[in-house]
């Protein structure tokens, strides 16, 4: 299948000081696109894209850089070990056909303890309208998207536990319904993936769970092939 646009990646990155110690290193991928076809919608997802990216290096060199000093300070201070903060966001396309793009974001930060903690985002584009496609546009008329998509993902979670093939929290049914959100969802070529965020269903040891959603069994409606 033809891509519809050209992925660029674009990257900022730093290391930042305190005194003589480096306390935060960050780096920032982020797209942007290219398509003779689709130049206004490109440019506006463009924009969109690099104004994220520009936020977030605002809030690694402000915020985060100011509480990497501190923690900095306290450690020295107290005779602790000193944690180096780390900040890293990464994208994957993972739908580029049918005038549609679809792709998600993986943001990692370490501020000290055992481990980081990544929050997944994602966005799916309609090229010849520029607007964002939800989850309920994906479904025919009438169709009680989230039960359905809800009830799929407890099945699959209730096989994985009896397969061993993952770990869950022992209330997840409860938790599902609680913690489902419609925007948390990209497309693939040939099936929809809905997300979870980590500790959300499962333990950091688990991930970030995703669900795959064939399109073939349940009446999902992939973006047309259509264009003009």
């Amino acid at each position: 299948m033809k891509q519809m646009v050209e992925v660029v990646n674009c990257t900022i990155e730093r290391e930042m000081h305190y005194q003589t110690a480096r306390v935060l290193q960050f780096k920032i991928n982020y797209p942007q696109f290219q398509s003779v076809d689709f130049l206004a919608v490109v440019n506006r997802m463009n924009r969109y894209y690099k104004c994220k990216a520009d936020a977030f290096q605002r809030y690694c060199e402000c915020q985060l850089y100011r509480a990497a000093v501190k923690d900095y300070k306290y450690a020295v201070a107290n005779g602790f070990p000193v944690r180096e903060y780390e900040a890293q966001v990464n994208y994957t396309v993972t739908y580029n056909q049918n005038c549609a793009v679809s792709l998600y974001f993986d943001g990692y930060q370490f501020t000290g303890g055992a481990h980081g903690n990544t929050v997944r985002t994602s966005q799916t584009w309609n090229l010849q309208t520029g607007c964002r496609i939800t989850l309920r546009q994906l479904f025919p008329r009438g169709v009680d998207y989230k039960k359905l998509i809800i009830e799929t993902v407890k099945r699959q979670i209730a096989s994985q536990i009896q397969n061993g093939t993952n770990y869950y929290f022992d209330n997840y049914e409860k938790l599902v319904d609680q913690t489902f959100q419609p925007c948390n969802f990209y497309l693939m070529p040939n099936q929809l993936a809905v997300y979870f965020q980590q500790y959300d269903i499962a333990p950091y040891s688990s991930g970030i769970p995703v669900f795959l959603i064939p399109y073939t069994k349940s009446g999902i409606i992939p973006p047309s092939c259509q264009c003009r």
